[in-house]
């Protein structure tokens, strides 16, 4: 029986992946190493094994620290970078949870002593803000991870969680991330509008324009968890309208499409639709009208990589591809249980169709 799911699985996959594999323009599926096999290396992107799933883009001083803290185990490095990261931007909350997320997959791989520099953190320095701010990322991260949604051990984790957000903002007034943090947790805990708009309301006056915060709240009101698609559709278009001259607000709606899209639809026709082609061109337009350094601007591109592809436009699909390649720990590859896998499919796949329509790696613009 075993061998007919199995089947019946990667059958599927060939139907979805065909028609990318077999356009009109000249796509077609060659062996390995054929002379007409697109090659993503001669456009000088990373290999699948060297790519890095940690972060979206980089970071090196982030990086650099969180080699030293999990090779010495000592957690002074973590908290001396976020002492010095200014609250007010993005760049905390990523940090925040890159090092959560780093104390959660080392408890993963060490079950009881993975970690332990997290622990050291709390109990040597318990009135850091930092670490309080890593503490409660780190156990929404080990509920979603480590528990299914709705049973008593999510829940319980999830209490404490928000314990720890209170705990935080009282050493951190005026910095967002607690609430940030909270946002996660009150989607778990189904917070009704009610409360999880207080919460909110606590975040944007911190920080209106934070596009991680957006993210963050745009799940609850996704038809999945305590919303609707119109709800979430409402939510993005209205931070878009809003939004700053500069800022990825702009492409919140791209991100509500994603949340809502079919479980298998890769048919063209879809991807060409006005609702789908606003949101890419408000992406686009966000994307083109931000910062260089803007620290959310790998978000938005990698998300665009996977529509500009199965909407087959190759040429803006390579744009992205060429400044982001490298670095992949964003939606929607971290969605995968092999996000390295999946990103490079989408990249051969944007590489094919750029040479078929007469592209080449002399003719991309970087």
């Amino acid at each position: 029986m075993e061998i007919l799911w199995f089947l019946a699985a990667m059958a599927m996959f060939a139907a979805v992946l065909m028609p990318f594999l077999r356009r009109r323009a000249g796509i077609r599926q060659v062996a390995p190493g054929s002379p007409d096999a697109a090659d993503p290396d001669a456009y000088g992107f990373v290999r699948q094994e060297e790519l890095d799933i940690r972060l979206p883009g980089p970071d090196q001083d982030l990086l650099d620290v969180l080699d030293l803290v999990q090779r010495t185990q000592d957690w002074r490095a973590a908290a001396q970078l976020l002492a010095g990261t200014p609250k007010e931007g993005e760049v905390r909350w990523q940090r925040v949870q890159a090092f959560a997320g780093a104390a959660s997959l080392e408890l993963r791989q060490a079950p009881g002593v993975g970690g332990a520099w997290l622990r050291d953190w709390r109990s040597q320095a318990p009135k850091d803000a930092g670490g309080a701010q890593v503490h409660a990322e780190f156990l929404v991260q080990q509920a979603w991870r480590s528990s299914s949604a709705g049973a008593d051990d999510f829940r319980i984790i999830l209490e404490e969680a928000r314990s720890v957000c209170a705990e935080a903002a009282l050493l951190a007034p005026g910095d967002p991330v607690p609430y940030i943090v909270e946002l996660s947790a009150a989607r778990g805990l189904g917070y009704s509008p009610e409360q999880f708009d207080q919460v909110w309301a606590k975040v944007i006056d911190r920080a209106p324009a934070h596009m991680g915060a957006h993210l963050a709240a745009l799940h609850y009101w996704c038809e999945k968890w305590h919303g609707s698609r119109e709800e979430a559709d409402r939510f993005a278009t209205a931070a878009a309208a809003r939004a700053p001259q500069g800022s990825l607000l702009a492409a919140l709606p791209l991100f509500a499409v994603y949340e809502h899209l079919p479980e298998v639809n890769m048919v063209r026709g879809f991807y060409e639709s006005a609702v789908v082609k606003t949101a890419i061109e408000g992406a686009l337009f966000a994307v083109h009208s931000a910062r260089p350094d803007d620290p959310m601007l790998a978000h938005v591109r990698h998300l665009l990589v996977l529509f500009l592809v199965r909407a087959e436009r190759w040429t803006e699909a390579m744009h992205q591809l060429v400044r982001v390649d490298g670095h992949i720990g964003a939606l929607p590859w971290t969605h995968s249980a092999d996000p390295a896998a999946e990103y490079a499919v989408y990249r051969a796949l944007a590489v094919a169709g750029y040479e078929a329509n007469g592209g080449s790696p002399a003719t991309l613009p970087r």
